[in-house]
């Protein structure tokens, strides 16, 4: 049965699987939806998505500001590290981040609730992410918080120091003191 960790800020949930493995492999159960129920995670999921990404690209700080997105994270090859900020403005983690590191090997994932942004960076050669989305992909709505806001001061573990490849409008995206947040 899978192990459900409340993290720094507790409505973001680290997810360990009961990995069973032998000669042949491995075999675990990436959600289970009365164990996850049960863990207080209760989403209702309604698209997969698959992403793959060379190292040093950064993804991020990804946000819808209405069809806001719940998002259970996992990495099925290489290594990333996955950050999310709380901005739900009622909450008194509003502004906080954390950020952990998913790989294939610790089979680990986070569920990301409604209200964060989300971002991750790619530490390994390559990696692949699938993500479980709890609402549909609305880019009418989607938003962009700047991945190195001084405010936040995240802790990117950036590869031999070197700047992040970005897409465009990652680049741009908006300080927290300037950003669209949830009530």
């Amino acid at each position: 049965m899978a192990q459900f960790t409340r993290l720094e800020i507790p409505d973001v949930v680290l997810v360990t699987p009961k990995v069973f493995e032998d000669e042949r492999g491995f075999f675990l159960e990436s959600y289970r939806e009365e164990r996850f129920a049960a863990a207080g995670i209760s989403a209702r999921f309604v698209q997969d998505n698959h992403s793959a990404s060379a190292q040093g690209v950064l993804r991020g700080l990804h946000y819808q500001i209405k069809q806001a997105q719940g998002k259970l994270v996992r990495v099925i090859a290489g290594e990333i590290y996955d950050a999310v900020v709380d901005l739900r403005r009622s909450s008194s983690t509003f502004g906080r981040w954390l950020g952990v590191t998913l790989s294939a090997q610790s089979k680990n994932q986070l569920w990301v609730p409604p209200g964060f942004a989300h971002g991750f960076y790619v530490v390994s050669p390559r990696a692949e992410i699938l993500y479980k989305a709890s609402d549909y992909y609305a880019p009418q709505f989607e938003r962009a918080l700047l991945w190195n806001d001084p405010a936040l001061a995240i802790s990117w573990p950036l590869v031999d120091g070197k700047p992040p490849t970005l897409s465009g409008k990652d680049a741009v995206g908006l300080p927290l003191s300037q950003a669209e947040t949830y009530e």
